[in-house]
């Protein structure tokens, strides 16, 4: 179910190969980061995670992520558009009913603000929750390439957001940014402590921290779950 501010709406339908030339929306798929399952809270899963010390930024490309938005879950669709498609309301389309050309982000995560998306003006931005040069000091580095763009075209990962807070984030992780919309918090931690715990990535002693103090706040907040598997299929490359 997706979450906005904390509480629950609709359950998110997901994105399948349609017919020639497009895709449709089905009840399979691949959850986004707001789906939560009863599987435990996020705040206990906050001790699941290892501690280490962040690793240099060293050898960090976004290619070594592969090619940007892949369709890595073969429906036909690029990973943006699933996602602006996910997140998005009063969406329309091209031809083939899978570019999105206009939507409304109505609330931001963010900022909670409505923000309008048209396609070739920047005001809409897919977030990776955890960004991808923080994973790759947390772990990624270390990992084949199949993993790594897994994690970057992962709908567990990412999120449609307003440009500008995501641009003022960076490869920022929670001791170091958080949304200033303070109802998303708890939604936005609980997210980023799933993505690292499926994908086995480290988190700094004051990243726990942080996670842990925000979690406390919402200490029934659910961990969220799904997404795609954890490594892409072979045809995919990376640099």
């Amino acid at each position: 179910m997706r979450l906005r501010g904390g509480a629950a709406a609709a359950a998110a339908v997901l994105i399948a190969v349609g017919g020639v030339g497009g895709c449709k929306k089905e009840t399979n798929g691949s959850p986004g980061p707001q789906e939560t399952v009863a599987g435990g809270a996020a705040l206990s899963a906050v001790d699941s995670l290892t501690v280490k010390g962040r690793a240099p930024k060293t050898g960090y490309d976004r290619g070594r992520f592969g090619t940007a938005w892949a369709d890595t879950d073969s429906n036909r669709c690029d990973t943006r558009d699933d996602i602006l498609k996910r997140d998005l309301k009063e969406v329309k389309f091209s031809d083939d009913k899978c570019k999105v050309t206009a939507g409304v982000l109505d609330p931001d995560p963010y900022t909670g603000q409505r923000v309008t998306f048209t396609r070739g003006r920047s005001q809409v931005d897919i977030d990776h929750l955890v960004a991808l040069s923080d994973a790759w000091q947390k772990g990624a580095k270390y990992w084949d390439a199949g993993k790594r763009i897994a994690l970057a075209n992962d709908p567990l990962n990412l999120l449609a957001v307003d440009a500008g807070p995501n641009r003022s984030k960076g490869d920022g992780d929670t001791a170091t940014w958080l949304p200033q919309n303070k109802t998303y918090r708890c939604t936005y931690v609980a997210a980023q402590v799933a993505v690292k715990k499926k994908y086995d990535l480290w988190v700094t002693s004051a990243e726990k921290a942080a996670m842990k103090k925000v979690l406390s706040t919402c200490p029934g907040q659910k961990l969220p779950a799904g997404g795609n598997p954890t490594e892409a299929p072979k045809r995919f490359h990376a640099n």
